[in-house]
C-alpha cells in the first residue's frame, strides 16, 4: 500500500468538503459517538467527496459501516482490533491500518499483517489524554526496521517544520489532527502542509 506523506485526520464529512479540493490525497475519518444512521451518512459523505477529488478515505473504527459503504481502508486501534473481525474485514476486500504505542502493540499489530501502521504520539499532543510518553524519532526508526516494507505513519504533535526529521527518520507518511483543525486559516495550513510534504511525494 503507497500512502501520501500527508495524513490528514478529521472528525466530519464537513471537513472533508473543506480540505480535500484542496489537494489532499489522503484522509481518514475519526468520528466518536454519534448513532449509526450519522456515523453512516457521515462516511457515504465522505466517500463521496473523496471518489470526485481522488483522495483515498479511510474510516477509522466503524469497520462494518466501512464494508457496507463501499470504503476500502479502515483504520483500527488496539481495543478495536481486539473485537474487529478481520477476516471479514479482508475477505470484503478492504486494506487495514493499526495504532501502535509501545512494543507488544507493534507484535499484536504485525501478527494481524496490516497494510500500514502507526506509531505515536511523536511529540507531545493536546488532542487527547495519552497513556504513553511521546515516542521521541529514534522509535520511529526502530518501527521501520520492524515492519520492514510496510508504510509506516507518525502521528502527535507534528507541524510543518518536524517533517524532515520525522521523514528522516524512517516514516512514510505524517499524519496531523490540531495543527490544522485547531488553525486560524485551516486552509492555509494545509496548503502548508501540502507543500511541505512534496519532497516526499
Amino acid at each position: 500500500m503507497k500512502l501520501d506523506p500527508f495524513y490528514l485526520i478529521v472528525d466530519s464529512a464537513a471537513w472533508i468538503d473543506r480540505l480535500v479540493p484542496l489537494g489532499v490525497r489522503l484522509v481518514q475519518l475519526r468520528i466518536k459517538d454519534r448513532d449509526e444512521a450519522t456515523l453512516r451518512a457521515e462516511i457515504r459523505k465522505a466517500n463521496a467527496t473523496c471518489a470526485r477529488h481522488g483522495c483515498q478515505l479511510i474510516v477509522n473504527d466503524y469497520w462494518r459501516l466501512a464494508i457496507e459503504e463501499g470504503c476500502d481502508v479502515v483504520h483500527l486501534g488496539q481495543e478495536d482490533l481486539a473485537n474487529a473481525d478481520v477476516r471479514a474485514i479482508r475477505r470484503a476486500g478492504l486494506k487495514l491500518g493499526l495504532s501502535t504505542h509501545d512494543h507488544l502493540e507493534l507484535e499484536s499489530a504485525l501478527f494481524a499483517e496490516p497494510d500500514y501502521v502507526a506509531l505515536g504520539p511523536i511529540y507531545p499532543t493536546v488532542l487527547k489524554t495519552m497513556n504513553w510518553a511521546p515516542q521521541g524519532l529514534e522509535r520511529i526508526g526502530e518501527w521501520k526496521k520492524r515492519v520492514a516494507s510496510l508504510p509506516l505513519v507518525a502521528i502527535g504533535g507534528l507541524n510543518p517544520q518536524r517533517l524532515a526529521s520525522v521523514f528522516g527518520h524512517g516514516a512514510d507518511s505524517a499524519a496531523v489532527v490540531t495543527d490544522i483543525l485547531r488553525n486560524a486559516d485551516p486552509e492555509a495550513r494545509a496548503r502548508e502542509w501540502l507543500e511541505a510534504t512534496a519532497p516526499w511525494r
